[in-house]
């Protein structure tokens, strides 16, 4: 599946988009991917000579892929409602992610309490383990819209 069933089940949109497609799906795990492009807009100055992909960006999509889990899982909340990250734990970056490397993103349910989803989230490049941190999303109401002004 695509940007477009992505893009149904989350509100992120480029340039924070962070997973490409996915890959498979059961109702505790999720297996997406993303390939780093060297016009990424964190790659300017992260850094210019030798670019690799922030720590942050490499959570964000281990969040965006637990994101597009949840979907639809807003018990009494809105049907819209979305999760939103709360906390993130025993984050370990253990190999570099650079421009052109596609890596594959798990984000595994462990427990529900509630509305609070605890997971655990891996990014893989090659195979080899790069990135992994368990975090907790609980659901929520997109904010309101702006009102038009009034003249």
């Amino acid at each position: 599946m695509k940007d477009q069933e992505i893009q149904k089940r989350i509100p992120h949109r480029g340039p924070m988009l962070l997973v490409d497609e996915i890959v498979s799906e059961t109702e505790t795990s999720i297996v997406c991917r993303k390939t780093f492009r060297a016009d990424e807009f964190f790659f300017q100055g992260h850094f210019p000579d030798s670019p690799i992909v922030p720590g942050v960006i490499q959570c964000e999509c281990c969040l965006q892929a637990g994101a597009v889990l949840l979907a639809g899982r807003g018990g009494d909340m809105a049907a819209d409602a979305v999760p939103v990250a709360t906390r993130m734990d025993a984050v370990k970056f253990k190999k570099m992610i650079r421009p052109g490397d596609t890596v594959e993103i798990e984000a595994t349910l462990k427990e529900q309490v509630s509305s609070a989803f605890y997971m655990t989230g891996k990014l893989t490049v090659d195979g080899k383990l790069a990135t992994r941190l368990d975090f907790c999303c609980s659901m929520s109401s997109p904010s309101p819209k702006p009102e038009a002004p009034t003249s």
